[in-house]
This record gives C-alpha cells, structure tokens and sequence, in this order.
C-alpha cells in the first residue's frame, strides 16, 4: 500500500511540474540563441527524453551536449530542423 501511495505522489508531483512548464524555451549560444516550442515537444515525448532524470531546467548544454539531445533526436525521427541557421537564430 505504502508502494502504491509513493507512486501516485510521485505522478501528482510530476504532473504538477509539468502544468507550470513553460510554453516556449530559449536556449543562449553564441552561435545564435535556440528557441523551440517546449509545449509541443513535451506532449510528443516523455519529459525524460531531454531532461533525464533531473526534473527542472536542464543544465547548460554547450555544444555537444545540445547537438547530441536536439539534433540526434531531429535526425533520427525524420522532424524538426536540422541545419545550423534552422535553430541558432542571431
């Protein structure tokens, strides 16, 4: 029982985070900052795809690490942009 209670306080809280999410995300790079629909993204995927385990803002990216969860994903699922000038706007 006490399994079953932790669980659904687990969802209440997540989803409740989830509510308060912002509808629009400005990533800052200095190749032109990145500004994407974080709405949209949320209800095609789990908040785990981008964020892992962690629950809130994602730690600053840099390049790698941003190439590595937006543009894989871009490319692997055949949406979203995939060249420079699509995402890094000055």
């Amino acid at each position: 029982m006490k399994l079953v209670l932790i669980a659904a306080g687990l969802m209440v809280s997540t989803l409740g985070i989830a509510a308060d999410s912002p509808d629009s995300v400005t990533l800052k790079s200095k190749y032109g900052n990145i500004t994407f629909n974080h709405k949209v993204h949320g209800q095609s995927m789990s908040c785990s795809a981008c964020h892992g385990e962690t629950i809130g803002p994602l730690a600053p990216l840099g390049k790698d690490r941003g190439h590595a969860i937006c543009l894989d994903c871009h490319k692997k699922g055949g949406e979203g942009p995939t060249r420079c000038g699509d995402c890094h706007k000055k």
